[in-house]
Parts: C-alpha cells; structure tokens; sequence
C-alpha cells in the first residue's frame, strides 16, 4: 500500500516542479508585455477620458468627448486615408517587386551574395538615418535628385518632392518602398529554399514553361510566406511614425499627417493629452480590427492547411 502512495505524491512532485519552472521562465516575459504593452494601453485609455495638460492630476473628465473631438476632426480622418494608402501602397507595390527580385537572386549569379547585402542594407538602416539621408537628398535645387533630373533635361517640382501637397505622400511611398522592400525580399527568399526541387524537374519533364512554372508551383507554395509579409507590411503602415516624421512632419499642410504624427503633434506640441490619448486608443483598434480580420479571412487558410495536414500524417500512422 506505502509503494502507490509514494508513486502518487512523486507524479504530483513532479507536476508541481514542471508548473514551476514554466512559471519561472515565463514569468519575466509577462512582466515586461505588461510593463511595457498593457501598462501603456490603460494608460492612453485613462487618459482619454481626461482634459490633461500634462501638469497636475486628473481631475477634468470629459469622457468620450475627446474621441468625438478626434473624430470630428478632419486632419485625423485624413491621416487614416493617408495610412491606408501607405498600406495599400507598400503592398501593391512590394509584392511583386520584391518576388521579382527574390526570383531573380534565387538563381545562381555572379555576386549573388552582395546583390543580396545590397537590396537588405536599407532594411537594416535606423529610420533616422535613411530619413535624413533622403531629406537631403530630396532637397530643391541642391539636392541629388533634382541635380540628376536637371542633367538630362527634365524639371523637378518647383515646392520640392516635399514641399508639393500632391507629391509629397507619394514621394514618401517611394521612400518606405526602398526602406523595406529588403525585408519582401529575404523573406521570400527564405521561402523559396522549402519549394522542392523535384516539382521544377517533374514541371520541366512535362513541358511546363518558365511562366506556368512561377505561377502554378512558385506563387502557391510561396502563399504562407506572402501573406506573413503582407500582415507584417500592414501593422506596419499602420503605426508608420519615424519616416514621415524626419521627411515631412506631417506636412506640407497635413498632406502626410498619419494618425501617429496626428497624436504626437498633439500630445508633444499642442499639449493635448488627452486629445492624443483618444487618438492612440483609436489607432490601437483600427490595427487591431484589422489584424483579427486578416487573420480570420487570410491567414487562417495556411492554419487550416496545416492542421488539416497533421491529421492525415496521423491517419496515416494510425492505418500502418
């Protein structure tokens, strides 16, 4: 009878020191998501609610007075426009851009190696030093660019890549594309080192030509990969800051205002804390409305894929 007993309290011993050790482990990850994740959004949450000038307590409740502020407010809806065009943008272009060039240096080539360095250095580049580096070389007159177009004859704009309402926002489209479109293509270079090799040959033996290749065995196989990118690009986009505000600021006349310039001008500038908090809080739900609805409607097919593949290797096991 004493021989289960001890059998009893050493599979509980044992169960209790695997819940310690998960705890331990997991315990400062947990307190540094809410440090520095959780602690933040009551925050900007609490603050929204709030007339605050950034001295003294909270006293002024307004309620959701600064979200219908926020929301009235023009420049603020013009900044979500501004941030789903980046985000259509990055995507529209990068996509193919960025699988073109993955095909490309997928190949065996000449300096391969440093085409690759090349096309990922700007990704690794800090915001603040390829924003600054463009600003210069975007500048009127004596910036590169215009030196350039002036050298074959062609006439920049008079306010500046910029300076001009209707270029600017493009312009900056053009500038996050060349910032980022290393990542596309490292990851979609990643991704094509788990296509099969047999596929190609069984392709080539039928007579399959380089188009029907890509599109019918690359592009599908390639999908996880793209669509990984494509959710990456998206957030992204959405909380886009740094770049717009080192080349624009938001200008000129709001014309690349994105809803986190929106509330840093707010917050930094005007004073307006509780302003900027309403305005945070709004861009954390937009990102993650959308975040849920990508998952639900486009990831989710790759997780079904994937289950529904465990469950055939176990059938498969299970009828051996």
């Amino acid at each position: 009878m004493t021989a289960p007993a001890m059998g009893g309290r050493g599979r509980v011993t044992s169960a209790w020191r695997k819940r310690l050790e998960i705890l331990f482990f997991v315990t400062p990850a947990l307190a540094l998501f809410g440090l520095f994740v959780v602690w933040p959004i009551i925050t900007a949450v609490q603050l929204s609610v709030y007339r605050w000038k950034g001295f003294g307590p909270l006293v002024d409740f307004v309620g959701l007075r600064n979200y219908v502020t926020v929301l009235a407010d023009d420049v603020f809806v013009n900044s979500i426009v501004h941030n789903l065009i980046i985000v259509g943008g990055s995507i529209a272009i990068q996509l193919p851009l960025g699988l073109a060039i993955a095909l490309l240096l997928n190949r065996k080539m000449w300096g391969q190696g440093l085409l690759r360095t090349i096309i990922f250095v700007p990704y690794v580049l800090a915001e603040v030093i390829a924003g600054v580096v463009w600003f210069q070389l975007l500048q009127p007159e004596y910036g590169v660019i215009d030196g350039l177009l002036g050298a074959v004859g062609l006439r920049a704009p008079e306010q500046g890549w910029l300076g001009d309402p209707d270029l600017a926002l493009w312009t900056v489209l053009v500038v996050l594309t060349w910032k980022y479109l290393g990542l596309a293509v490292i990851l979609f270079l990643a991704g094509l080192q788990g296509v099969p090799d047999e596929l190609y040959e069984a392709a080539q033996l039928d007579g399959a030509s380089w188009w029907q290749v890509q599109r019918k065995i690359t592009v599908p196989l390639l999908g996880p990969t793209m669509r990984t990118w494509a959710f990456l690009s998206m957030i992204g986009a959405l909380q886009l800051f740094d770049m717009v505000w080192i080349l624009t600021g938001g200008g000129p006349a709001n014309s690349t205002t994105t809803m986190a310039t929106y509330l840093i001008n707010q917050g930094t500038r005007s004073q307006n804390f509780g302003i900027a908090g309403a305005a945070s809080v709004i861009l954390f739900v937009i990102a993650l409305i959308m975040a849920v609805l990508y998952q639900q409607l486009i990831l989710s097919r790759d997780t079904r894929s994937d289950v529904v593949t465990a469950r055939r290797k176990k059938t498969k096991k299970v009828i051996r």
